[in-house]
């Protein structure tokens, strides 16, 4: 692979992306602090695992959880301190995606790679919430860069490089188990390139997977001793029973999406790089390694989801290098004012979402409130229950019939469960525990004798209320999200938890 060229500049590129980086990860920390959004209910279940750390969880990997126990351990178990890392990985992915840009194609093209890749609209969400997908990309950046690294290397500099590409694509593994993209991209790469798998020696593969191994091993030794509950969980997120093949729509609303995640400019500017390159039948060696790792995943999902379903962030494995082979052919074809174009519409949604995440009213002033209501009304929906529940004598248990209730009532209730209120279960419509809550806190008749159930918006209280000898004390509660939206809850007091067979009951509705 060509070395470029290092110019005169290049340690005030440097300079300018640590600078960028530094100022968007000031920015990001003002709105996490100052936002009185509250955690949306995944993160509330990933703050729930953070408290006993593990080498696995029911649907994730455990990097999530070693992360928000790092930063609370030192800050507290506030918000902003759960969502921390979050913006910490995000600023060291843009410094990667420098630097991957910077090795390839010189410090001009690392540097508009790192500008795109971090102001890019999908990058403001994940570098705010707590989530899988900021470990994820960071992880993956130091993968690329390694394997970057190691094309380029004399053959006695390939075994310590290729112990680096192992170390973290393991590490990526445990952040989310979509690295499994970069293990595609790689087989891609070594089937179209010939230097590629010239690099490459029996030696230096045996390294990188002995390194990825011992990675994994612990999560690998976990999920055997669990049934193999995460690989089991991402399986099922793929799979596609129970839903319409063929489904243009949702392709339609999936690449959508990614013009609302990746960018418009830069979506539109990969898409025409790579038909040009497929039409010339001639490509950069460079352009080549990036766009192995930037199209399978979305090529996959958007696959994915014109035969069943895919969320926006499926593909975000794709991001880091697609932002740099972005910047590369924009370079390339001296075409400055679309570049320019593309930072400006990406800097001001930047800067719109970092103002509504810091002032949720500005959201709603212009009628986004709905994109925010998952984020609010659990703390006051957690103190309707607890209350409830203080002023019932006798209870043995408050059980609940929705994850998200769940673990936001663990979280916002942390300081009242088992000290002024009796501990928290989870009431189970199948036969087996369908998650991580049903499965560490099952509602059983050891704990059933006088219960607290409650519903989440009324799903299948009927269904609850026949599972006791006696029910009574029907309260309905509302809380309001905004001017539009609310969030119901109905609770009872169940008396002789006597649980019916579950097939009387499934195969019905999943819970809201």
């Amino acid at each position: 692979m060509p070395q470029p060229p290092r110019p005169q500049g290049a340690t005030g590129d440097l300079r300018a992306a640590l600078i960028l980086t530094a100022a968007l990860l000031v920015a990001r920390l003002v709105a996490l602090f100052a936002s009185p959004l509250e955690l949306y209910p995944d993160e509330a279940q990933y703050w729930l695992w953070s408290r006993t750390l593990d080498f696995g969880y029911y649907s994730k990997p455990p990097v999530i959880a070693w992360s928000i126990w790092a930063t609370t351990a030192i800050g507290g178990d506030s918000e902003p301190w759960v969502r921390l890392s979050a913006g910490l990985y995000q600023a060291g992915a843009s410094l990667l995606v420098f630097l991957i840009g910077r090795r390839l194609y010189g410090g001009a093209v690392g540097l508009a790679a790192a500008a795109l890749y971090a102001l890019m609209p999908g990058i403001q969400l994940s570098a705010l919430v707590a989530a899988t997908d900021a470990p994820l990309l960071f992880f993956l950046g130091l993968t690329i860069l390694a394997y970057v690294a190691f094309l380029e290397a004399e053959s006695r500099h390939r075994l310590p490089l290729a112990a680096g590409i192992g170390g973290a694509l393991g590490l990526a593994f445990l952040s989310k188990y979509a690295a499994v993209y970069f293990v595609v991209g790689l087989a891609i790469h070594l089937a179209v390139s010939r230097p590629a798998r010239t690099a490459w020696s029996a030696k230096a593969a045996g390294v990188a997977l002995a390194a990825l191994v011992v990675i994994l091993a612990p999560n690998l030794a976990w999920n055997a001793a669990h049934g193999f509950a995460t690989f089991q969980h991402t399986a099922a997120n793929a799979a596609w029973s129970g839903v319409q093949l063929f489904n243009i729509g949702e392709m339609a609303a999936f690449v959508g999406s990614q013009l609302g995640v990746f960018g418009p400019i830069p979506l539109g500017v990969l898409i025409a790089g790579t038909g040009l390159a497929v039409r010339r039948r001639a490509i950069d060696p460079r352009d080549l390694t990036l766009l192995c790792f930037a199209l399978p995943p979305l090529l996959i999902v958007t696959g994915q989801a014109f035969i069943s379903r895919a969320n926006a962030n499926w593909s975000g494995a794709g991001y880091l290098a697609g932002a740099i082979l972005v910047a590369a052919w924009l370079v390339r074809w001296r075409a400055r004012r679309w570049l320019v174009a593309a930072l400006v519409i990406q800097a001001a949604v930047a800067a719109f979402f970092l103002a509504a995440v810091a002032s949720p009213a500005l959201a709603d002033r212009i009628g986004l409130a709905n994109g925010l209501k998952r984020a609010r009304g659990w703390e006051q929906t957690t103190d309707i229950i607890l209350d409830r529940a203080e002023r019932e004598p006798g209870l043995t248990a408050i059980a609940v019939n929705n994850r998200f209730l769940f673990y936001a009532v663990s979280y916002y209730g942390r300081d009242r469960l088992g000290l002024s209120t009796p501990p928290l279960a989870s009431w189970l419509l199948m036969e087996g525990p369908q998650n991580q809550a049903e499965i560490t806190a099952p509602l059983t008749r050891e704990i059933g004798g006088r219960v607290l159930m409650v519903s989440y918006e009324g799903w299948r209280r009927e269904e609850m209320q026949a599972d006791f000898a006696r029910a009574s004390g029907l309260e309905i509660a509302s809380v309001w999200l905004d001017p539009k939206h609310k969030r119901k809850v109905e609770m009872f007091v169940g008396e002789g938890f006597a649980p019916r067979p579950r097939d009387e009951i499934s195969g019905l509705p999943t819970p809201p």
